[in-house]
């Protein structure tokens, strides 16, 4: 019989506990063994806290039960994300989890918006999104399992507190078998022959050897950057921002089913409300910005009092060349770091932890394994990296050097084509991986000032006044069914909260 594989997990957080969850929750311990090191010492970077609807489907492999995580980590829901000021001062629009209306006529939904917008004929794309009527009016229920109701067509995702996700994977974890040993790790083995990582050794001593390693040590990259040299692909030239400040406030009585991200003038403040308190924080460049003047921003624009003074964050866009090098897979900021513009950070550690069940080895580490687990890496980080530079690109703001800077940028040609085809007759492609859709793709597109100066040809097969009719009727029935919605704070009282917030140690936005 096959020996387990001896799995070592070095660094916990988000990225170690969701990797320790997603295999002791999937295999047994006579496939798998594993082990976690982490040091109560070293701090998270913990500005983790909006997620995307995929981490539904997360929880949902391991077996969590959501109105029990969501109570235990002072969670709320997210229908998408706002976007305030981007395209141009005074401008907003919502980045959905859903479609914009449905198909007609045998062409995409925005197809027939253009044309009837071109016309004089159509509202705000948004009045044709569910989940965005539901944000502006501050609404929440469950999709309908009814794939015909017109409330079936958006998705949902939470706001919760990462150290206390953390804290609930971990217990998760422990009951089903994993041990965690406290400790810092002071070296990394490898073996001279093959290159591999033998073994990494704690300050007290030990010396803890496996077969495959994971490394969740977060900027640092501790076995991944400093044993094993991977490179680190630098994206700073689209992706400006470089640093961030994160406070947590009072709770808001601006109780939102959606994350807020407003631009400022070298950067963008985020703002993200729990049950127990509100996360902020101000992302920005320092080439454009002081770290005192950052500060004095985002604290002059609270719209809560603050429980703590701002978290100093440091970091680099970008990611590795190749996060699984010889037997160790970097996963978390280990890997890389996409400012959380569209909160991908938990989500891409989330496709690192499945895409590695997918390949597990079952001894030695087969190369083919690494390369395949490497091209989905890369195609997932490259696919966000065009969509966040689409939100600095396409911008008509005049207050300050940042925002002419990303106007004149050269832009990666991927991203280039896709602006093209979109501004020539609304094309979007729809791909089998990579993590945005088309309605995320328009809703940026269109809220940031995109119009498409044609449409598909099999537009003009449906009358024009048979498309604007149902498009209105569309309208009203999104309209109608939000307002027998129950409010967000009410539905989220009722399914998940607590008598008493509950509290990570240290835990900040």
């Amino acid at each position: 019989m096959t020996r387990p594989l001896q799995v070592v997990i070095v660094g916990g957080g988000t990225a170690g506990w969701m990797t320790a969850s997603g295999l002791v929750g999937s295999l047994t311990q006579q496939q798998v063994q594993v082990r976690l090191v982490e040091s109560d010492e070293i701090g998270i970077v913990g500005v983790g806290e909006a997620t995307l609807p995929q981490m539904r489907e997360f929880n949902d492999l391991i077996g969590i039960v959501e109105s029990d995580m969501m109570r235990k980590t002072n969670a709320t829901f997210k229908l998408g994300i706002e976007f305030r000021d981007w395209g141009f001062k005074g401008s907003n629009y919502v980045h959905p989890f859903g479609a914009h209306g449905h198909p007609m006529g045998g062409v995409a939904f925005h197809h027939q918006w253009t044309r009837a917008r071109l016309n004089g004929q159509a509202e705000d794309i948004g009045d044709y999104s569910f989940a965005i009527v539901a944000s502006r009016r501050n609404r929440f229920d469950f999709p309908a399992d009814d794939k015909s109701a017109i409330n079936s067509t958006f998705d949902y995702a939470y706001h919760f507190d990462a150290g206390l996700y953390a804290r609930y994977l971990r217990g998760w974890a422990e009951a089903r078998g994993l041990v965690r040993t406290e400790g810092k790790v002071v070296d990394v083995t490898l073996d001279p022959h093959s290159g591999d990582v033998a073994s990494v050794t704690l300050e007290s001593g030990e010396v803890i050897a496996g077969d495959l390693f994971i490394d969740c040590s977060g900027f640092r990259g501790l076995i991944i950057g400093q044993a094993l040299n991977g490179p680190f692909e630098e994206w700073g030239k689209w992706l400006p921002c470089d640093r961030a400040l994160a406070v947590p406030t009072e709770r808001s009585a601006d109780f939102t089913p959606y994350t807020r991200s407003t631009a400022l003038e070298a950067g963008w403040q985020w703002r993200i409300p729990l049950q127990h308190r509100t996360g902020n924080g101000y992302v920005y460049s320092s080439a454009f910005i002081s770290d005192d003047e950052a500060h004095a921003r985002l604290m002059g624009n609270l719209d809560g009092k603050p429980l703590a003074e701002p978290r100093p964050i440091k970091f680099k866009s970008g990611r590795r060349t190749a996060s699984w090098t010889k037997n160790c897979i970097a996963v978390g900021l280990a890997s890389g770091f996409l400012e959380p513009l569209e909160s991908t950070s938990i989500y891409l550690t989330q496709v690192a932890v499945t895409t590695l069940l997918k390949l597990l080895p079952r001894g030695n580490v087969d190369p083919a394994l690494a390369a395949e687990f490497n091209r989905r890496i890369d195609n997932e980080y490259d696919r966000v990296r065009d969509f966040l530079i689409l939100h600095y690109q396409v911008n008509a703001r005049q207050d300050g050097d940042l925002w002419r800077q990303c106007r004149e940028m050269e832009i990666p040609d991927s991203l280039r084509e896709k602006m093209a085809l979109f501004e020539h007759r609304g094309h979007i492609a729809q791909y089998k991986d990579g993590l945005f859709s088309p309605p995320s793709w328009l809703s940026v597109f269109v809220g940031q000032g995109m119009s498409p100066r044609g449409y598909h040809p099999m537009t003009d097969r449906m009358p024009l006044d048979q498309a604007a009719a149902e498009m209105a009727d569309i309208r009203r029935r999104i309209s109608d069914r939000v307002d027998a919605m129950p409010a967000h704070d009410v539905f989220v009282a009722d399914y998940c909260g607590g008598e008493a917030p509950q509290r990570a140690a240290g835990a900040g936005a």
